[in-house]
């Protein structure tokens, strides 16, 4: 009982953030972030990266398999197509496997490197620097925007602010039809869109998705990061002392201070000057407007930007690099980073199990379902021949991207009469359904329910496919 908690000491964050007299005008010329372009190693590769999974986003949409569209997530007819795999709702724990993969992954790389998703591969960010790439090509660099936005208008703030929105609307339409286009046929939608003949819910979903990336991309940026997505909230839960983030040496930073160029590294040291000058360069290049030099804080979505602008000041001050790099809070500390520890071993192993799973999902799955669905107006009739008759209706779902033909036979029930087709095709990713009818003599069945089973064999391929699908055959 005489154990004490240990207290740990905190020194209060200084967020940056507007002035006083511009809170509650946060998109006002005078407080909003304009962010200032950088160039390094780090910010090419982000770009790079993000540029990668643009291009895949963009031409997915239009690749063909097999004659149709390859990925077209078709939420009408219940079925996701991706290339040579139909889902189906029946396919519900696969999808589910997907998601579950994906959440362990984003934990685990999260724990090891800190908010890099947000930083280098989130849309968010992606859309963010389009924007923003318009904004400078055709308003110029952050001094010229923030002197374009404080004077009155005049022609040539209108005709660049006519030009930044015309583009800003283009890419959005773009993005917008092209994320529908996952949902229905793209070539189709391009077309019927422009010429005004699409369907409501196809038109309705592009101008909602077009106006929520104008408005996110061009307008909310940053509050998208530090507001609205969850995910900035709840990552501190995946951090710990180990975890790579980009971060601020306050032991070699401070004191901070400007200083001449000419002084050199040595003279900088004996008047007790830390290596930062306080540019300001680090706040300037942030695209959520934080100074990282007040600590780890929320809002910082890894980036890198405030790395590259910091090291080229360091560059051209004769000073070393990693002023503010992606470094832990142990190594900070003056300890090793653990890169192999308990919590990413863990998330590691659950994500190869769920990748485990999922693989054997998709290994194990059979591309053909059959359903059979017993008559309700009656258990059974009498034939005019004495015989015994059971009609079901027998549904079978091609899960395949070919088309397939498929023999129907009964099990289970002695010398038995079919009625009906005992051979189908189906088409890729069709459902076939059929009234069939199952007859035999009174004296072979033994009880009043016999356990009978629809067996559904594919004719067609290298590899065929059973699936036996039980009902029951009744009498009296």
């Amino acid at each position: 009982m005489n154990e004490q908690i240990p207290v740990k000491n905190v020194t209060p964050v200084k967020v940056h953030k507007p002035s006083s007299e511009q809170e509650g005008k946060r998109h006002d010329s005078r407080s909003r972030i304009y962010v200032r372009a950088v160039q390094g190693p780090l910010e090419t590769f982000r770009r790079f990266f993000g540029l990668i999974f643009l291009g895949l986003f963009a031409v997915i949409p239009w690749l063909q398999y097999n004659g149709n569209q390859a990925v077209l997530l078709d939420i009408g007819e219940q079925r996701f197509s991706i290339f040579g795999l139909t889902l189906w709702p029946q396919d519900l724990t696969l999808l589910a496997y997907i998601f579950i993969v994906s959440a362990f992954a984003l934990f685990f790389v999260t724990t090891f490197a800190g908010r890099v998703w947000c930083g280098f591969m989130c849309p968010q960010t992606t859309w963010v620097y389009i924007y923003t790439w318009f904004e400078e090509k055709i308003e110029g660099p952050r001094n010229k925007r923030i002197k374009l936005d404080s004077r009155k208008m005049d022609t040539d703030k209108f005709i660049r602010k006519t030009l930044k929105h015309t583009a800003w609307v283009l890419v959005a339409l773009l993005t917008a039809l092209t994320f529908v286009g996952y949902f229905t046929p793209i070539g189709e939608l391009f077309i019927e869109f422009f010429t005004f003949n699409t369907s409501f819910w196809a038109g309705f979903s592009v101008i909602f998705f077009a106006v929520c990336t104008y408005a996110n991309a061009g307008y909310m940026r940053e509050i998208m990061c530090t507001h609205i997505c969850p995910y900035a909230r709840f990552q501190s839960a995946m951090f710990d002392k180990d975890t790579f983030t980009v971060a601020y040496n306050p032991n070699r930073g401070e004191q901070r201070g400007p200083r001449p160029r000419k002084l050199s590294y040595e003279d900088v040291k004996e008047k007790g000057l830390g290596d930062c000058i306080d540019c300001n360069l680090c706040v300037q290049v942030c695209p959520t407007g934080i100074d990282i030099r007040n600590g780890l804080q929320y809002e910082c979505i890894n980036c890198g930007a405030c790395v590259d602008a910091c090291n080229g000041v360091m560059d051209k001050m004769g000073y070393p690099k990693g002023l503010i790099s992606f470094t832990s809070e142990e190594r900070l500390s003056g300890g090793t980073t653990h890169i192999v520890r308990p919590k990413l071993v863990g998330y590691f192993v659950v994500l190869m199990v769920m990748v485990g799973l999922l693989v054997a999902d998709i290994v194990t799955r059979i591309p053909l379902e059959v359903d059979i669905i017993r008559d309700r107006n009656s258990l059974y009739r009498e034939t005019n021949d004495g015989l015994i008759e059971n009609v079901y209706t027998i549904k079978v779902l091609n899960k395949s991207q070919q088309t397939q033909t498929y023999a129907i036979n009964v099990k289970g029930l002695p010398d038995y009469r079919f009625i009906g087709d005992n051979q189908v095709t189906v088409a890729g990713g069709e459902v076939y359904s059929t009234p069939i009818s199952v007859a035999t003599d009174p004296y072979n069945l033994e009880d009043v329910v016999t356990e009978i089973q629809f067996t559904v064999t594919s004719l067609d391929g290298d590899e065929t496919v059973t699936v036996n699908e039980p009902t029951k055959f009744i009498y009296r």
